[in-house]
C-alpha cells in the first residue's frame, strides 16, 4: 500500500551520535558527538533521553524556529514502553505521538506525518528516533557485562538520536510517498542474525512500492535498507532477485554504511532504530541537497522481536516501510 503526497517537504534535520559512530566514516555529517554511552548522565537510559533531546535542540536552532511553532512531536525508540520518547516528549511539552516499529520506526513516523501534512490537519512536524547501545544490547540480547560470545553475524545496535522537521511550506526536498509493509516470518528465530529475519521484508517492500509506482528500479538514484548489515544485505540481493526478478541497483545498507566495517570492531554492521536514520538524515539528505542524489527510497526495517516469545520457541517477525524522498 503506497500513499502519495504533494505538499510535505524537508526542511532540516539533525544528528546526534556516540563514540562508535563519530569515528565511523561518515562522521563529518552529524552534528553533535559523544565519546562514551552516559552523554553526562547517570545511567544509559538518561543518556539517550539527553541525546533525543539535544537533536531536538539542535533541529529547531537549525531551523530557526521554536518548539511553539512545532504542531506535532512523533517519537520512538527501542526502550520497553519507548521511554526515551516519553521522557523527551513530556519534557519538549509539544502535542505527542509515540510510535514503535523496531528499527523501522524512523519511516513509520515519517509516513504518519506526512499523511497529516497531506491532509492539512497540521503545518510543521518532528520525528525523532533514539538509541543507545548500552539500553538496547541488555534488553533484547546479553547485557555487554556478561561478556558473551558474539557470532559475525550479530549486528551492532548505533548510539545516537537523529530529528528530521516535516512541513508543508516547500523546500528543496521532498517526501514523495509512504509505502506501508506487511509483517512477515520466514522462520528466522535467531536474536543474532536480525539480517536474515528483516531482509524478507524489504524484498516485500521495495516489490510492493516499485508496482504500486508503476516504476521500475532505475529510478532511483539510490536505495537503502535500514539495518541489514554484511550478512542481511547479501541476503535481500538474492532474495529479491529470486522472489521479484529484481536486480537491485545503486542499492546500499545504513548499517553497512555508518561503520568501517574492516577497521571496528561492529560485527556485521549498524542496527536499530536510529540506523537508517542518522545516515539518512545526516550524508543522504546532505547529498540531496547538493542535487548528489536526486531520488532516493529508504526502506527502514525492523525485526518485531520479543526475548519473551523467542523463549517460548516462536520465530522473529520483521516489517518494513518505505519513504520515497525527492530533491526539486
Amino acid at each position: 500500500m503506497t500513499i502519495t503526497f504533494d505538499n510535505v517537504y524537508i526542511k532540516e534535520t539533525s544528528t546526534v551520535v556516540g563514540k562508535f559512530e563519530s569515528k565511523g566514516p561518515l562522521s563529518k555529517y552529524f552534528d553533535k558527538k559523544y565519546s562514551d554511552f552516559y552523554m553526562g548522565e547517570k545511567t544509559f537510559e538518561q543518556g539517550e533521553i539527553k541525546m533525543a533531546l539535544d537533536s531536538v535542540n539542535i533541529l529547531l536552532n537549525k531551523a530557526n524556529m521554536k518548539k511553539d511553532d512545532i504542531d506535532l512531536f512523533i517519537a520512538g525508540d527501542l526502550n520497553n514502553q519507548i521511554t526515551a520518547s516519553n521522557y523527551s516528549a513530556e519534557r519538549l511539552g509539544i502535542n505527542y505521538i509515540g510510535v514503535y516499529a523496531a528499527c523501522s520506526t524512523s519511516t513509520l513516523s515519517i509516513g504518519i506525518a506526512s499523511m497529516m501534512l497531506q491532509n492539512k490537519e497540521i503545518k510543521n512536524c518532528i520525528c525523532t528516533t533514539s538509541a543507545n547501545n548500552s539500553v538496547t544490547e541488555k534488553q533484547y540480547r546479553n547485557p555487554t557485562e556478561y561478556g558473551t560470545p558474539k557470532p559475525d553475524t550479530t549486528t551492532f545496535t548505533a548510539t545516537g538520536a537523529a530529528s528530521i522537521l516535516l512541513t508543508s511550506s516547500k523546500t528543496n526536498i521532498k517526501v514523495e510517498s509512504f509505502t506501508i509493509g506487511k509483517a512477515v516470518d520466514y522462520g528466522i528465530n535467531d536474536a543474532f542474525n536480525m539480517g536474515a529475519a528483516m531482509a524478507p521484508a524489504a524484498s516485500y517492500t521495495i516489490n510492493a512500492h516499485l508496482k504500486d509506482k508503476k516504476r521500475t528500479i532505475d529510478y532511483y538514484d539510490l536505495i537503502v535498507t535500514g539495518d541489514l548489515g554484511r550478512y542481511g544485505k547479501d541476503i535481500l540481493k538474492d532474495l529479491i532477485k529470486k522472489e521479484h526478478n529484481i536486480e537491485l541497483k545503486n542499492y546500499d545498507d545504513c548499517g553497512c554504511m555508518i561503520y568501517n566495517l574492516n577497521k571496528q570492531d561492529v560485527k556485521a554492521g549498524a542496527s536499530g532504530t536510529t540506523s537508517s536514520a542518522l545516515v539518512t538524515y545526516g550524508y543522504i539528505i546532505n547529498q540531496m541537497k547538493k542535487k548528489k542524489l536526486k531520488k532516493v527510497l529508504l526502506v527502514a526495517t525492523g525485526a518485531l522481536m520479543s526475548p519473551t516469545m523467542l523463549n517460548q520457541k516462536l520465530n522473529i517477525p520483521s516489517i518494513s516501510h518505505a519513504i520515497s524522498l525527492e530533491a526539486i
